[in-house]
């Protein structure tokens, strides 16, 4: 499984909120297209754009943006998080 977990934080609420994006904590080796379809598979959403970071402490984190204006609350919603 490529994806660890969501990254929920101030900041990721106000990108899910103005942007319709999600971000996850994803394992180090992860490509966009592997991230793209562990998403699309596990929730059934279309995704439209992957951008990825590596934060200060080792982690990779994704930033998912979602052809459907509503789907990143909705997969929050499904985790239990929202």
């Amino acid at each position: 499984m490529v994806l660890r977990y969501p990254f929920v934080t101030e900041k990721a609420m106000m990108m899910l909120e103005n942007q319709n994006k999600l971000q996850f904590v994803v394992e180090s080796n992860a490509t966009k297209n592997q991230i793209k379809r562990e998403i699309e598979r596990a929730f059934a959403q279309e995704v439209s754009h992957v951008s990825t970071m590596m934060a200060m402490d080792g982690r990779k984190k994704a930033v998912i943006s979602f052809a459907n204006e509503k789907a990143a609350e909705e997969i929050l919603s499904r985790l239990g998080i929202m």
